[in-house]
């Protein structure tokens, strides 16, 4: 499989399944197509989730896209036992979560984090085949009990990587009720987040229609446009970030937002302006990827390209011949002129803008001037740059990488690349280059090249 990564199509196109059949296992999958409120009034600054780039926007593989102080316990390097002895130590704590008669909370709550631990550092399709079911259910009872905190953030957590190791179309189905009211129940801040990231990954990987994505992509946007009013979190950022960052996670997933965009846009023009700078930055990528979808390449032999105006055939401004690359398929947002204007008083962020530390002004700044670049540049994706490599003579273009061990990496040139690496990071944490090596499901959900570092 991991042959197969490095010669993936960058078009987003995989490798066949007859021919992975003929190099690896495969896992049992469904394939995913790439695919208005006050802001936040209460002053302060969130760590935004993924926002911990190196120089050069370089993302280690072991970058943490946290949503609590629950996955520093579970981010390591792998484990160095003998496959025997993982395999033995997991079958032992599945039997002790599926036999729950006369366990603790402290015990459930050691259990389960041993469980998600095993899962993220080793792929364990295999040893956790046919019993899915089982211990969704189990997963499920600890999340409507909510005996406590801990416990129940990491059964959330639990069935998302336990999802992301074997798919099931019936997951969707069974678990996105019960979570919908734990986001909007709950009184812990962290279970909401944890419930509203699980709620995203179960819609991306457990069976849900185009018609469910878009249900959940509007109980999010209630959530943004309320800023948290609509699960009884009011102006708490945590779930608003989740929301954000799982919208744009579910839009990569729809092909054509031509219906939506403008309403989302609005919502997120307003979030822009909010006090947190983990808010901000959220909303204005999901600004940049909706930009993203309302283009889509130029192909010279596809006759309907004649039925678009010059002025929707944009150019590659980096191309001498001036030869159309993309064609706007329709407007993402009808002020766009006053909306650039706004990214751009937070691009140039006032130095005398004291209540917001230097670390987040940086991001805030980084962030948006790659989100205007990319809106008035279609062609260019984040962490774009204009300077020339002396060695190809081409310029260097988009530098946002995600290093694979020592000599690979993965570049993210498109913000619905970003969008869906943040969306397997929040499940797969410091395990995620395994699972891209190993597992089918996460190469599916992220089918791009990985190219040697120089």
């Amino acid at each position: 499989m991991h042959d197969l990564r490095r010669q993936a199509l960058e078009s987003g196109k995989t490798v066949s399944r007859k021919a992975r059949s003929k190099q690896s296992t495969p896992a049992s999958s469904r394939t995913n197509s790439p695919g208005r409120s006050r802001a936040v009034s209460r002053s302060g600054n969130v760590s935004r989730a993924g926002s911990d780039e190196g120089g050069d926007g370089e993302l280690s593989d072991e970058t943490s896209f946290s949503v609590g102080s629950l996955d520093e316990m579970l981010n390591g390097d792998g484990d160095d036992e003998t496959p025997d002895a993982w395999a033995a130590y997991l079958a032992d704590r599945i039997e002790e979560i599926l036999a729950r008669k006369g366990s603790t909370v402290s015990g459930r709550e050691k259990c389960y984090k041993s469980y998600i631990h095993l899962l993220t550092n080793q792929y364990a399709e295999e040893e956790i085949r046919g019993k899915e079911g089982e211990l969704v259910t189990a997963f499920l009872k600890s999340i409507k009990e909510e005996k406590s905190e801990n416990e129940t953030v990491l059964a959330i957590k639990a069935i998302a990587i336990t999802l992301i190791t074997s798919p099931s179309d019936q997951i969707y189905e069974a678990v996105s009720t019960p979570l919908k009211h734990t986001i909007q129940d709950s009184l812990s801040l962290a279970t909401k987040t944890a419930a509203i990231h699980a709620l995203s990954a179960c819609t991306f990987w457990g069976g849900a229609s185009e018609e469910e994505v878009l249900d959940i992509m509007d109980f999010l946007l209630e959530i943004i446009t309320s800023d948290g009013n609509t699960i009884n979190a009011p102006d708490e950022p945590e779930p608003v970030v989740a929301a954000l960052e799982d919208w744009g996670f579910l839009c990569t997933q729809i092909d054509d937002m031509s219906e939506q965009s403008e309403e989302a846009i609005e919502a997120f023009a307003e979030q822009i302006d909010s006090s947190y700078t983990s808010v901000q930055i959220a909303a204005g990528e999901d600004i940049a990827l909706l930009f993203e979808k309302s283009f889509r390449p130029f192909d010279p032999d596809d006759d309907s390209a004649a039925e678009f105006s010059d002025a929707d055939l944009i150019p590659d401004p980096d191309d001498d011949s001036n030869r159309p690359k993309l064609i706007r398929l329709y407007p993402a947002y009808r002020r766009a002129d006053q909306l650039t204007h706004s990214i751009s008083s937070i691009a140039n962020p006032s130095l005398s803008a004291h209540h917001i530390s230097k670390t987040s002004r940086k991001a805030l700044r980084t962030t948006f001037n790659d989100v205007l670049d990319s809106i008035t540049n279609p062609t260019h994706g984040p962490r774009y740059q204009n300077a020339i490599n002396d060695e190809t003579g081409q310029r260097y273009g988009s530098r946002m990488v995600v290093k694979i061990h020592k000599g690979g990496v993965m570049r993210i040139d498109k913000w619905w690349k970003l969008a869906r690496l943040q969306g397997l990071r929040r499940v797969l944490q410091g395990g995620f280059v395994r699972h891209y090596e190993r597992n089918e499901v996460v190469f599916e959900t992220l089918p791009i090249m990985i190219t040697n570092g120089r």
